[in-house]
């Protein structure tokens, strides 16, 4: 009889095929320096993470679904939630997934999760003023809703631009992922936002921009690339992060002065973690953002050949590092389900 691999036997190949991924066995060996622990029994969903510019050291967190029009604050040298915020003027949130801070001094709160990947043909983005004063109110909020030019995605992160305000979701498919621009400005009530896919980004479960706008980083359950950002368009291959090894990684910030990279999970009293931000990611010579001439708010087909036939210059490089994070979730993912097939029943 054959006999199935033992828990150490896959855990030893497992670790082996960490070490094949730029920065996944560097993720689970280094946590990095000390962040803060959820401690609001609440929160136990934590699914997106702003780090506040109007309050210092507090973060703007949410629950996943299941939790109703709620948005926290919380002090970062206590753990404890400063505010709690009621949504109004909002229908009822399906799956809260992100949120992210603009330069209008306003909060975005993406529900654009879709865990049937294609069951709703619209998705939403809510968002209101952060407030001067932390304490627990009702706020009133603007309603947005989204589509996709290509149909249907199951998304979980969403990141403004904090400069020129513009919105970006990323979607979350193994294959199939992508990054999605939205329009210049997003149009309120019942008019629909088109966001239309300017590059592949495979399994991201958020992503943020560092504050002066010329990074992004995304995150998948156990690897994060930060890019260079110009012209509206991610830059090159990315550079590794040192993730920490998180048992259910939802959630990336920055920190207001942008010197460190919060990542976030899920589960009652869940830890934040900060790691510093290293040299910020370089194009390689001669390389040029995919659209660069139509201007930032130009959006080419995803795939379509530049002149000469050629695919549009950074988009070929941003996908082979963006495909780092699908490739390490489905060899853990992989991993976990012949664990549990060989779990006694």
């Amino acid at each position: 009889m054959r006999m199935l691999p033992s828990t150490a036997a896959l855990t030893a190949a497992l670790a082996g095929c960490l070490v094949l991924l730029p920065g996944a066995a560097a993720a689970a060996q280094s946590p990095g320096p000390a962040g803060f622990t959820l401690s609001d029994p609440r929160i136990k969903e934590s699914s997106g993470l702003a780090a506040s510019r109007a309050h210092p050291g507090v973060y703007w967190t949410h629950n996943d679904s299941d939790d109703g029009p709620y948005v926290y604050a919380v002090d970062s040298a206590t753990g404890r939630t400063v505010a709690r915020l009621t949504l109004t003027g909002i229908g009822k949130p399906r799956d809260v997934e992100a949120i992210s801070l603009g330069p209008d001094g306003q909060l975005y709160v993406g529900d654009v999760g879709d865990n049937l990947g294609g069951s709703w043909d619209h998705v939403w983005i809510y968002r209101f003023p952060e407030p001067r004063e932390l304490r627990d109110a009702t706020v009133r909020a603007e309603q947005f809703t989204v589509t996709y030019a290509d149909g249907p995605r199951n998304a979980e992160a969403l990141m403004v631009h904090p400069v020129t305000g513009r919105v970006y979701i990323a979607s979350k498919d193994e294959q199939k992922g992508g990054l999605y621009e939205g329009p210049e400005r997003l149009v309120p009530g019942d008019g629909r936002n088109v966001f239309r896919r300017i590059a592949d980004a495979p399994w991201v479960t958020d992503g943020a921009f560092s504050p002066d706008g010329t990074r992004l980083t995304l995150r998948g359950y156990f690897t994060a690339r930060t890019y260079g950002w110009k012209d509206g368009r991610p830059q090159g291959e990315g550079e590794r992060v040192d993730a920490p090894w998180q048992g259910q990684a939802e959630s990336v910030t920055y920190t207001a002065d942008g010197r460190t990279l919060m990542f976030g999970s899920e589960g009652a009293g869940s830890r934040v973690v900060a790691v510093p931000v290293a040299e910020a990611p370089r194009p390689a010579p001669g390389k040029t953002p995919a659209g660069a001439s139509q201007g930032a708010s130009a959006s080419p087909e995803p795939g379509a050949p530049a002149a000469g036939g050629q695919p549009a210059a950074g988009e070929g490089d941003f996908t082979k590092g963006a495909l780092v994070l699908g490739a390490g979730t489905v060899l853990v993912l992989a991993a976990k389900r012949l664990l549990r097939r060989r779990a006694p029943k």
